[in-house]
């Protein structure tokens, strides 16, 4: 059998060609979560967002008890995007306001100016983490209220529809 050698990835420009793509290849990723969760007794959760903006979803639990689960992981001691453990990611407003504040008064004393790029990147980081929380909270509000994404769920190995939360 012939081996079909490298494929070259890159955007499908047909909208249709690029709509049944992206349908078969959700359809594998599910399969494939599923699989891991069964075969390897992995606790599994999966978030696609397609290009028109549906959400589909897999869970081998419940998907909020694994995103608390990966809260608690990435907690203040560990920041899974490589950053220090300086900052706390949780999406309390007044400790976004504390923050905002702490780089408002730092940029006032240290002349941000003339800072160089190193005394800028702590800085940074907070808002960062603060627009990224700010973000999250917005997608959640918008996503319970119904203006958000439609909301179409997949649960299973074959992407099965599943009613439930949007």
């Amino acid at each position: 059998m012939a081996r079909r050698g490298r494929v070259e990835l890159r955007r499908i420009e047909d909208r249709t060609s690029r709509q049944v793509r992206f349908s078969k290849r959700r359809s594998g990723l599910f399969k494939k979560a599923f699989e891991l969760s069964l075969l390897c007794d992995a606790e599994v959760a999966l978030l696609v967002f397609s290009p028109a903006g549906k959400l589909y979803e897999y869970s081998s639990s419940s998907i909020e008890a694994t995103y608390d689960r990966y809260q608690r992981f990435a907690g203040p001691g560990m920041n899974v995007n490589g950053g220090d453990a300086s900052t706390n990611n949780d999406g309390d407003p007044s400790n976004i306001q504390s923050r905002l504040e702490e780089i408002a008064s730092w940029s006032l004393q240290n002349n941000a100016d003339d800072s160089d790029a190193t005394k800028l990147e702590k800085p940074e980081k907070l808002l960062t983490d603060a627009l990224r929380n700010t973000k999250s909270k917005k997608m959640s509000a918008q996503q319970n209220s119904g203006a958000g994404t439609s909301g179409e769920n997949a649960n299973g190995p074959r992407g099965k529809k599943k009613r439930g939360r949007t």
